[in-house]
């Protein structure tokens, strides 16, 4: 999907619990026994960082909002940096965390172990949505990602909402827990629930899809939101809006790894969204780009030639939806 017409609109992406994501392999994993992995690779990650870096491969720009600290910080800092983003690292006291993925060869199992995040102060917590608030005032799409720290209170996120929507933009949420549920009752463009996510949000065990399409209905009829888009993994995606209910499929593709691929989807839909491409266009792009995901290795994310090549077969077999 090469893109040649009016300059994008703008994407600002922010998360609150951004990372430095460690991968590596080993042979076998095995308790209690000193285990040689390979040699790691090092790469931003976390939400909105992975969401900003995804844009960039697939041929977009974005500005990411983030908080950083310590050494840990700083490394962050340079590996976006040496990708090429345009990010805004806002300094906090505590020191940014670090996650491990670690790949078992012989079975093809990911062993991923998410480290908690800083301690922030309400102070650095003001002043992090202070500089969300600044970025609103000169972008169209805001994409608040990612997993809150431990002490920061649930409601943070629903506060980045509520001024994105007070500035005229459009934001996308992509969370989880009482955070997601404070957030979605502010009233949100898009949210990007995976089907466990889902469920946690409406209190509910559904199982068949005829319950969840009911269910998210529900929001969109409720006003909390204008477009629900759940992901089912292997499965694909199911889109509900006032227009569409939509359950679509995705393309067959190897998989290598499933770290980052609902980063991808996110990425895919907004990046299209600021292109002024149709709902249909847009997620389908995003399931395009969460398939190509799955494909690398580690949390190397989607490739833009894997992404264009799975959207033209999902435009083909979906040209109505």
């Amino acid at each position: 999907m090469r893109y040649k017409g009016k300059p994008m609109k703008k994407i600002v992406t922010f998360t609150l619990n951004p990372a430095i994501d460690k991968s590596s392999s080993v042979e076998n994993v095995v308790a209690e026994r000193k285990l040689y992995c390979k040699t790691p690779r090092f790469e931003p990650g976390g939400g909105g960082v992975n969401v900003s870096r995804a844009i960039r491969k697939l041929g977009g720009e974005s500005t990411l909002l983030y908080p950083a600290g310590g050494l840990t910080g700083d490394r962050l800092e340079e590996l976006l940096d040496r990708e090429g983003l345009t990010h805004r690292p806002i300094p906090v006291n505590g020191v940014t965390r670090e996650s491990l993925v670690v790949l078992e060869e012989s079975t093809g199992r990911q062993f991923r172990f998410n480290m908690p995040g800083p301690e922030l102060s309400s102070a650095e917590c003001d002043r992090s949505l202070d500089i969300v608030t600044e970025a609103c005032r000169s972008c169209d799409y805001l994409v608040v990602s990612g997993s809150l720290p431990e002490d920061v209170p649930a409601g943070f996120y629903a506060k980045a909402v509520r001024t994105g929507k007070e500035n005229g933009v459009k934001v996308i949420v992509d969370t989880s827990g009482e955070a997601l549920k404070q957030a979605l009752d502010e009233g949100v463009y898009m949210i990007k629930p995976n089907i466990r996510e889902f469920r946690n949000l409406v209190g509910e065990d559904i199982r068949e899809e005829a319950q969840i399409r009911h269910e998210a209905r529900k929001i969109i009829k409720s006003g909390r939101c204008q477009i629900l888009l759940i992901s089912l993994g292997s499965a694909g995606a199911l889109l509900v809006s006032e227009e569409v209910d939509r359950h679509i499929r995705p393309p067959t593709v190897p998989i290598v790894s499933k770290v980052g691929a609902g980063d991808s989807m996110v990425a895919g839909v907004v990046l299209s969204l600021a292109r002024d491409k149709t709902i249909r266009e847009s997620v389908l792009f995003g399931v395009a780009a969460g398939a190509a995901a799955v494909m690398t290795l580690g949390t190397e994310l989607c490739r833009r030639e894997d992404t264009e090549r799975l959207y033209q077969r999902l435009i083909e077999e979906n040209p109505s939806c």
